[in-house]
């Protein structure tokens, strides 16, 4: 890997749109062969002590799994899942976390200005600084990754390791995965070892073999192998989008909005300058207004 400018494409509530004028760089991309993952959870715990988290509590429930979803101190969790195909009992594993959407939509949700950036190597991260807790980001994730912390107030998520990538080291989780599972590099590099990986895949006898990058979020940056073309299987939207309602919000509302402010303001200045300053009955310009009258009285 290679040292990274961190430049900000685009950010959250900006008023004419997430922009920013910097022009995208080469897109990094996380790779995850969940055929070879092993459940071992070294990328867990690489993750927790990398981010400097916290232990959340948890409980026995029946299954090797950390937690029953993510949190708010716990960004990146290794999913079991049993899964019975033709008789034959699949364990199906695979690593949770956020996805890193080409058009994130907890970004496009988000009212708070810069709380949500995606950098220019296409990283979505939150500002803790600059984060008001609203939890609008989650409702805009079709995914279900931000968590809303209880003690801070604020939203939190993988950030990719946003703070090694930029100084030319790969994610912790990746650094410390035993198996080669998980790889790290440009998204057209982890896209051609993820395409290799199926067609191998497909040759020997696993003909759903497929590359989770959908499209409905304008693709991802966690490139997924699935070893079955099932990808609700595996707790992932099978289509995922941007709800209908954040888009509405943010393409048309808030535009309508932002130019309905703007009319009363110039409609009130309009209204100084014909009419003038609205004047309080009895007072020393009313009174003088009055005397001014009685003497242009004939």
């Amino acid at each position: 890997m290679t040292v990274q400018a961190l430049d900000v494409k685009r950010s959250s509530a900006s008023v004419w749109g997430s922009g920013t004028g910097i022009r995208q760089q080469t897109a990094v991309a996380k790779y995850i062969d969940t055929t070879t993952c092993i459940g071992c959870k070294a990328c867990e715990a690489a993750c927790q002590e990398w981010n400097d988290l916290k232990r959340v509590p948890t409980t026995q429930t029946g299954t090797y799994q950390t937690l029953p979803e993510l949190d708010a101190e716990f960004w990146n969790l290794i999913k079991f899942r049993e899964q019975e195909v033709e008789g034959t009992l699949n364990w199906l594993m695979r690593k949770d976390q956020c996805m890193h959407c080409a058009e994130p939509g907890c970004l496009e949700a988000c009212p708070a200005p810069g709380a949500i950036v995606q950098y220019a190597n296409g990283i979505v991260d939150v500002d803790p600084e600059k984060c008001i807790g609203c939890k609008y980001c989650a409702t805009g994730c079709p995914f279900e990754v931000p968590k809303f912390h209880p003690q801070t107030g604020k939203m939190a998520k993988c950030t990719l390791c946003v703070d090694r990538v930029g100084v030319g080291l790969e994610p912790a989780c990746i650094k410390a995965c035993p198996t080669g599972c998980l790889n790290f590099g440009t998204k057209d590099d982890m896209l051609t070892l993820a395409k290799n990986r199926v067609t191998r895949l497909q040759a020997d006898g696993f003909k759903e073999a497929m590359v989770y990058d959908p499209q409905g979020v304008g693709g991802t940056n966690v490139v997924t192998v699935l070893k079955f073309n099932r990808p609700e299987w595996y707790e992932l939207p099978a289509d995922p989008h941007v709800p209908w309602g954040v888009k509405l919000w943010k393409k048309v509302m808030r535009p309508l909005g932002v130019l309905a402010a703007a009319a009363a303001v110039v409609g009130v200045f309009a209204h100084y300058t014909q009419y003038g300053p609205k004047e309080v009955p009895g007072s020393e310009g009313d009174d003088e207004a009055r005397r001014r009258d009685e003497r242009m009285t004939p």
